[in-house]
């Protein structure tokens, strides 16, 4: 398939990827956009994978407080030199994600920080919901690492649909900026305050 320079243009648009990747993505999918997206997803992933030992030796505080100044949270968002945390991409992903952590209420950065101990009682909790079906075991297994899935998900941050695009998580969103930016992107630790 011959691709344009408008189909490069239009997934440079939606991904912010350099112009060779997208025409690069474009190509391994044969032209099909949503294809491209997950082929750049998949580079995003290895690219982080990639840099994951590198030292983080700069930063970013991102910042959001609610209209209704009763919720507000801070994040750091954390990268190798003060060139990257400095970039507008960057800080706009460091506000905007203080914006995602006032409504969606994340407990937790990633799954690893959830106790082995919160975990057990929640798959016992599953495990108990489920076993009151007569589905079989294979099923119920299934059944189990789909709730547990959605229990990990809702609590811990980089598993989160991302509220300025549904379609990606935040690990999603911060291995695009690991790719993009050519430096390893963390996010460090996050407070959120409400008064009820």
């Amino acid at each position: 398939m011959n691709i344009t320079t408008e189909m490069v243009k239009e997934l440079r648009d939606q991904t912010k990827v350099s112009i060779m990747q997208c025409k690069k993505a474009l190509e391994e999918a044969g032209g099909d956009m949503e294809k491209a997206i997950m082929v750049l997803r998949k580079v995003s992933a290895a690219t982080a994978a990639k840099k994951s030992d590198r030292e983080l030796g700069a930063g970013i505080i991102g910042s959001y407080t609610h209209n209704n100044r009763k919720v507000a949270a801070i994040v750091e968002v954390q990268c190798e030199t003060d060139f990257v945390a400095q970039n507008p991409e960057v800080m706009e992903f460091a506000n905007n994600l203080a914006m995602h952590i006032v409504a969606m209420n994340p407990q937790y950065v990633s799954a690893e920080e959830i106790s082995a101990e919160e975990t057990e009682k929640a798959k016992e909790f599953f495990l108990e919901e489920i076993g009151q079906s007569d589905k079989p075991a294979e099923i119920q297994e299934k059944i189990l690492s789909g709730k547990m899935n959605d229990f990990f998900s809702e609590k811990t941050l980089m598993n989160q649909a991302y509220i300025m695009n549904g379609d990606m998580t935040i690990a999603d969103i911060v291995n695009g900026l690991t790719q993009k930016t050519g430096e390893r992107v963390v996010i460090g630790k996050f407070s959120r305050f409400e008064i009820v």
